[in-house]
């Protein structure tokens, strides 16, 4: 018999869910934000666009951003059932904080904040693996100027490529490009962070005592895959909800108050060099901020014309929110989790092991 109740269980693997379906609402508007800017595509068309590619993911890559969430960031001994809860608690808080101060900040960075908060409350700095934790902080700094770079680099290669191209021909040349820079953005963002709740579920499942329920091999479109197949298909589709139902309110800031007159070109452009970032990232199985990506490629698209052509107090803005995010979610997901041992504990009769 399992010393958790699987009643618990099954409530925290919804509330995993509900987090993956506002990673949507929240990050994955990122994906939208360029093309609705350049008006390729209507923001209903955009999003059943984004979405759609956000599911198709599922069968596109492997899990190894979900082994690196579940195995290499917190000690898998510490990991429990109350850490996880209250990381997703903490996480859900901190994002519909701040996605009702618009701020678009990192669900990857506050889950994974969050989750440390929780483990740093119950057992001290040793539950957190260091080891794992460098190339998380090292894609933190370098993400953004990655994309920034290729999203300079990109635009003017288009530049020069399209000079003798009438305008309105190029235009109209890059506004079908950009379906394709968009949906390959959009899976790489499914990939990237429907893998990180995944890892929680994985982790949350082995920790509790349910691991056959967590792993499995198989083989998914010539993938090989070792987390249960239910988990993956229902990570990808809970994030493609969540895209579906938008987050208007970071569209905007992402898409227009960070370089206005934003055009298909440039869009093309932004959306390919976030793709790359996300993709680079995901090869080595980190998670990824992929606010980071495209807000750094868009700022990098607008570098172009000019350092006046960005609006660097816009960026300046989701700095401050990607900053805010590991102290801030920490905090708040420590909180949670002496909520949880003081009141939850007692009801289930469990100890917070």
């Amino acid at each position: 018999m399992h010393a958790i109740p699987l009643a618990l269980v099954v409530l925290v693997v919804a509330i995993a869910l509900l987090f993956d379906f506002l990673n949507g609402v929240h990050d994955a508007a990122n994906s939208v934000a360029t093309i609705v800017t350049t008006r390729v595509l209507t923001p209903t068309q955009a999003v059943a666009w984004a979405a759609f590619f956000n599911f198709v993911a599922a069968f596109v890559f492997g899990t190894g951003v979900a082994h690196t969430i579940s195995n290499n960031l917190i000690d898998p001994a510490v990991m429990s059932v109350y850490i996880v809860l209250a990381g997703l608690l903490g996480a859900v808080v901190w994002n519909v904080l701040t996605w009702y101060l618009a701020l678009p900040t990192s669900s990857s960075h506050a889950i994974i904040s969050s989750l440390a908060g929780a483990a740093l409350v119950k057992a001290g700095s040793h539950a957190i693996l260091l080891r794992g934790w460098a190339p998380v902080l090292l894609f933190l700094v370098i993400s953004p100027l990655i994309g920034m770079v290729l999203g300079y680099v990109f635009m003017h290669i288009v530049a020069w490529s399209t000079y003798r191209i009438p305008r309105e021909r190029a235009s109209k040349l890059f506004r079908s490009l950009q379906l394709f820079s968009a949906g390959a953005y959009s899976l790489g963002h499914g990939t990237n962070d429907a893998q990180k709740t995944m890892g929680i579920i994985v982790a949350l499942l082995v920790s509790s005592g349910y691991s056959r329920y967590a792993t499995s091999r198989h083989v998914l479109f010539g993938m090989h895959h070792e987390i249960s197949l239910w988990i993956i298909l229902s990570c990808h589709a809970a994030i493609a909800l969540g895209t579906m139902i938008g987050g208007w309110r970071i569209v905007k800031t992402m898409g227009s108050r960070i370089t206005p007159h934003l055009r298909p070109m440039g869009g093309f452009s932004a959306e390919l060099a976030a793709a790359f970032t996300i993709g680079l990232a995901t090869f080595a199985k980190v998670p990824i901020s992929t606010t980071h990506a495209i807000g750094g490629a868009i700022s990098g698209v607008g570098a172009t014309r000019g350092v006046h052509a960005v609006r660097w107090v816009w960026a300046r803005r989701i700095v401050y929110g990607w900053v805010l995010t590991f102290p801030g979610a920490a905090l708040i997901g420590g909180l949670f989790y002496l909520l949880l041992h003081v009141t939850l504990e007692p009801l289930v009769g469990v100890a917070a092991r």
